[in-house]
């Protein structure tokens, strides 16, 4: 059954263009669209779930989506927004990225045989490389003039940048290119759909003229807007490194915290684009937020979805603990579930000192706090704080005669010193 995927997208706040006759073409009967991926890493990063869900969304609307890695492109460089070249990939890596791209499209695409609208993974490396220069300037540059490739935004706010050094010949291609993808997936898989960023209008158009002009046949774009956060600053940046995909680049943790920490404008926005929530279910999840926000249930749930959907539901819960867990009345033996990688996430930023195992057979509270450490000042800090009924061990009150032991250890290596709640340290016994 079809269902209204331009509809779907609008309320979601996904369409930003969308070229005329696309919704009539699209209600009509099953129809194949695609997007394209950059294959220069072994993971997708959460600037790509938009066009992600662009796809998902369009497989569960009834239609059949198609992932394009793009081996052929990405060797050559996107001019879109970029002001530098992308460096080339050899072939084995291409083939390795591009297998660990399609098992992390495999979390949103079903890519199934015997569904009869199954996603599919195609590398535009595969149709490109035996065409020589030759055969594509004649068979495909002839169709498109340099007045109209001039003409297009991203080519155009490349060469009039100061801070260019212009654009190589290279790189003028990339919408050639990407336009013959276009061309070859309309004959070869019957795929009258690109999709992609609002960035992206310029290339898919050029593939939907390519289509008109030598295949004689109708292609359409849709396109979304970019994702840009109310703070002002770039959606899918952790302090300025990208989010990954990958649990081994970015931790199910800090993943989940990404989305927990969003603000309130943002999480509303988000929940609608990143989880697969019904309009009816995001308003009242929306309405709970707005009437008690000091609870979070916004971001709460959005952190759910998401980090379910791309790493796994242990994950997700794993990181909710670990999320919850300073705060928790039964810390020592939670903090004993985290495994090391967690645990250092969680305390990332906190200073440490790194003792011995013999150290710690002969170290007391005020050694601990001061002269082995240097978490307090002196001394007399210690004495003062532990006085003060001030300082934890592992979140529980200690006096001045606590002997730490191996029993404090967490995972074996460490022991969190507090004074208050808002001065944390970690010794690290080796």
């Amino acid at each position: 059954m079809i269902k209204n995927f331009v509809e779907e997208l609008q309320w979601r706040g996904m369409i930003h263009q969308t070229m005329p006759g696309a919704e009539e073409h699209l209600m009509e009967a099953m129809r194949s669209a695609y997007v394209g991926f950059d294959p220069t890493a072994d993971s997708l990063h959460i600037g790509n779930l938009v066009p992600i869900m662009l796809l998902a969304h369009f497989q569960r609307c009834g239609h059949k989506p198609v992932a394009l890695v793009g081996g052929a492109t990405g060797m050559i460089g996107d001019p879109s927004g970029k002001s530098s070249e992308r460096n080339l990939l050899d072939e084995k890596t291409l083939r390795h990225n591009q297998d660990a791209i399609k098992k992390q499209l495999s979390h949103f695409l079903d890519f199934e045989n015997d569904v009869q609208n199954a996603a599919e993974l195609v590398n535009n490396y595969d149709w490109m490389k035996d065409f020589s220069f030759l055969e594509f300037i004649r068979d495909v540059g002839k169709h498109i003039t340099v007045n109209y490739m001039m003409a297009k935004d991203s080519v155009k706010n490349r060469i009039s940048s100061e801070s260019s050094d212009g654009m190589s010949f290279t790189e003028f291609t990339y919408q050639l290119v990407q336009g013959y993808d276009f061309l070859h997936l309309y004959n070869a898989k019957d795929c009258s759909i690109q999709m992609g960023g609002s960035d992206q209008w310029g290339n898919i158009t050029t593939g939907t003229e390519l289509i008109r002009r030598v295949a004689q046949g109708k292609g359409f774009a849709i396109t979304c807007p970019l994702i840009t956060k109310s703070d002002g600053s770039k959606f899918g940046k952790s302090e300025g490194s990208n989010v990954w995909l990958d649990a081994n680049r970015t931790s199910p943790y800090k993943f989940y915290q990404y989305w927990l920490n969003s603000s309130d404008d943002d999480a509303e926005k988000y929940i609608k684009i990143f989880t697969f929530l019904t309009e009816e279910e995001i308003k009242t999840i929306i309405k709970e937020h707005q009437d008690s926000p000091h609870l979070r249930s916004l971001q709460k749930r959005l952190a759910q979805e998401i980090t379910t959907m791309v790493h796994s539901e242990s994950d997700f819960k794993n990181a909710e603990r670990a999320s919850n867990i300073l705060f928790s009345k039964s810390f020592k033996v939670d903090i004993r579930t985290l495994d090391e990688k967690t645990f250092l996430d969680v305390f990332e930023g906190v200073p440490q000192a790194e003792i011995s195992r013999e150290e710690l057979s002969q170290l007391d509270m005020i050694g601990a706090l001061s002269a082995q450490t240097n978490f307090l000042a002196s001394n007399s800090d210690a004495r003062r704080a532990l006085n003060e009924n001030a300082v934890s061990v592992n979140k529980e009150k200690v006096t001045e005669d606590y002997q730490l032991s191996a029993e404090d250890l967490i995972n074996d290596i460490y022991i969190i010193l507090n004074k208050g709640k808002k001065n944390t340290y970690i010794i690290k016994v080796l």
